[in-house]
């Protein structure tokens, strides 16, 4: 209940950074009675109501709260979600997160490298910040041998086989969370440009070739951040490939990944491959529960809707709709405790970044108003002289008209002139008094 309660005001508040509804979540923080879970929860919740503004009373209740934890609750699966409460309080704010990337240098491994990771790659999220992805993937090759050192030394210390393996396993999952979350980082600040996406997903390939398990897992989540919404052929087809994996995590992952690439474009190739994927994992209930919410997302709305975060011409970041996507690609990193144990309420985080991809004009009035347009590939026109045309191979089409991923809509006639220079969503139009 006490779950329910407080991410249901973090989802209906998202964005808002209300200090009234922070007031009745920050208390819960410090509550003896709230379990790491529950702190966990809150955390988020908080982070998605102040997301993007360096909330002051946010960041200090959230350090403390850090800060104050044992070291054996840190190592709890829930308590990064405190860091990522930290992270989206900074969404995209660049160095104004310096000061408190210095603060959570005390806290121990391999808490202290989950919170550097997740809050320095919230700060750049979109910004296309090459350092800072050459940073992150020093940081998704650098930590691998001492890992297996590591675990070499506590296999000799151990003597029962079967504590052995439990223990390397778990720690290896505990010691590597920070490369994980990095792999997410590099899809996160990559996310704002065509070019920046296309060298991603290269990266992305090689560290899918090559990596270790832990990053393995965590690659389909990346590949899905970096092209929500738009189900390009080569992201398509990667993802079907290691949906079939020998390591489930990265089978499922995979599989929830294809349904946010898809996200409300009703994909008929996308559609066709989850069919086929709901018979391969007919006898498995987990890979069949992530299928059918594959399926969904596909035809989100009816494909009425979208998941992209970006808007205006993809020049502006909703920051609600990257903190929601955010949120639950990290709870899926841990996918057994969370979306398929007893935490599958996080993917009602997935909520936040929905919004209807149609266009709908109406008059001065508010009154719904059918005007022609046309729809075409938007042909990016920046510097060029003179009047070029801004989209190529369009349609003509009567509103309302659905847009979709890299698509661009202008008027068809000069009847009416519309008050935004960017027809997207919801346009009022004004009767243009020199229409010939």
């Amino acid at each position: 209940m006490r779950i329910g309660a407080v991410l249901g005001l973090g989802l209906a508040y998202s964005g808002s950074n209300r200090e009234d509804v922070l007031s009745l979540l920050l208390p819960v923080l410090t509550d003896s009675k709230s379990d790491m879970e529950v702190t966990g929860v809150t955390a988020l919740a908080c982070g998605l109501i102040s997301v993007g503004s360096c909330n002051d009373e946010v960041t200090s209740n959230l350090l403390s709260t850090l800060i104050e934890k044992t070291e054996a609750e840190l190592k709890d699966p829930y308590a990064k979600y405190l860091a990522l409460g930290l992270g989206l309080n900074f969404l995209s704010c660049g160095e104004k997160a310096e000061a408190v990337l210095e603060s959570v240098k005390v806290l121990p491994e391999p808490m202290k490298s989950i919170s550097e990771v997740l809050i320095d790659v919230c700060a750049y999220a979109g910004s296309g910040n090459v350092l800072k992805v050459q940073h992150l993937l020093h940081i998704c090759s650098e930590h691998i041998d001492e890992n297996k050192d590591n675990n070499n030394e506590k296999d000799k210390k151990d003597k029962s086989k079967d504590k052995k393996g439990d223990e390397k396993k778990e720690d290896e999952i505990q010691s590597s969370a920070h490369q994980a979350m990095a792999v997410l980082g590099i899809a996160l600040i990559a996310m704002g440009e065509e070019i920046g996406v296309e060298m991603s997903f290269r990266t992305l390939g090689h560290l899918l070739r090559y990596g270790e398990p832990v990053i393995k897992r965590a690659v389909p989540l990346a590949l899905a951040l970096v092209s929500v919404s738009n189900p390009r052929l080569n992201v398509l087809d990667t993802l079907s490939k290691f949906s079939h994996d020998n390591d489930p995590l990265v089978s499922y992952n995979s599989i929830f990944a294809m349904g946010v690439v898809g996200a409300g474009t009703n994909n008929a190739r996308l559609a066709a491959m989850l069919r086929q994927l709901a018979q391969y994992y007919v006898k498995d209930p987990n890979g069949l529960f992530l299928v059918r919410m594959s399926q969904g997302m596909a035809h989100l709305g009816k494909g009425t809707m979208t998941m992209t975060p970006y808007h205006s011409d993809k020049m502006l970041m909703n920051r609600v709709a990257v903190a929601g996507l955010l949120a639950t690609t990290v709870a899926f990193l841990d996918i057994k405790t969370t979306i398929l144990g007893k935490s599958h309420y996080l993917l009602y985080c997935l909520v936040s970044s929905i919004q209807p991809r149609m266009l709908v004009t109406f008059d001065e009035e508010l009154n719904p108003l059918q005007v022609t347009v046309r729809v075409g590939q938007a042909v990016d026109v920046v510097g060029q002289a003179g009047k070029p045309k801004t989209i190529t191979g369009f349609q003509t089409h009567t509103t309302p008209v659905l847009l979709a991923y890299g698509e661009r809509a202008e008027l068809a006639t000069d009847e009416y002139i519309p008050l935004t220079p960017i027809l997207e969503g919801f346009v009022i139009l004004r009767k243009n008094p020199n229409a010939s």
